[in-house]
């Protein structure tokens, strides 16, 4: 799927930022690559079909890129998941030369997010957020106030994002990414007053417990997607913004 010398690093999650240096300086000529996106990679067998969406990319992805990996840099404590765990173990049986990584304890300092109260596209936001994890690039922002939110994960399918209005602040884990904190469930449970959010997980995944109970708790809409929303999903997602 790749050139021969076009060498990958294949991270997940939020690897330990001393961790990701220390192996961006042992390999600088290779690419980083986040395991957890959709490439389209084939099927490769080894979860259920009925299992969280984003585990089975990072799975896939690595069967698929097998032969351009270099290392594999995993995520496996809370700020990630059990299933980061076990798909480490499992990929480290399957031969992939792998490392472990926990990141849960910080200093008292916690990053700002300006990207996440930008009014970049929604889809722009949680794309850009993501990138800065391998790779921070400057990126001249407006902030706004929220209009409405999406808190959760980046979305196995980033195309139904397109339908939130452009100041829609980012809550959830993946705000806590953007503030450096990606295991601070403090933060993760946080979202502005009167704000109308939508909760959103992927489904099979724990973090559903989190957001149907949010989505309680402030009024929101709790949606989950497996693969690609449908256009009831969507329907429903049009219909509480019109009525934000």
């Amino acid at each position: 799927m790749t050139a021969k010398n076009n060498r990958l690093i294949g991270i997940w999650g939020y690897p330990d930022p001393a961790v990701l240096q220390q192996i961006k300086n042992k390999y600088p000529q290779n690419r980083f690559i986040d395991l957890d996106i959709n490439y389209n990679a084939p099927e490769s067998g080894v979860f259920p079909d009925a299992y969280c969406r984003i585990m089975r990319n990072i799975v896939n992805n690595a069967v698929a890129f097998r032969a351009d990996l270099d290392l594999i840099l995993a995520s496996v404590g809370r700020e990630k998941c059990d299933a980061g765990w076990f798909a480490a173990s499992i990929l480290k049986d399957m031969g992939f030369n792998l490392i472990e990584t926990k990141y849960e304890e910080y200093d008292g300092k916690t990053l700002d997010t300006p990207i996440s109260r930008s009014n970049l596209p929604l889809k722009d936001k949680i794309t850009k957020i993501m990138d800065n994890v391998i790779q921070k690039e400057p990126i001249e922002l407006t902030e706004v106030e929220p209009g409405f939110g999406f808190w959760g994960v980046p979305p196995h399918d980033m195309g139904f994002l397109e339908i939130f209005p452009d100041n829609t602040h980012v809550y959830g884990w993946t705000r806590c990414v953007e503030a450096g904190r990606p295991a601070e469930i403090e933060l993760e449970m946080y979202v502005d007053d009167n704000v109308p959010t939508v909760f959103f997980a992927q489904t099979f995944c724990a973090k559903m417990q989190l957001a149907k109970y949010l989505a309680q708790k402030y009024n929101g809409i709790y949606i989950d997607v497996d693969d690609v929303a449908s256009n009831s999903v969507k329907a429903k997602i049009e219909a509480f913004i019109k009525l934000g």
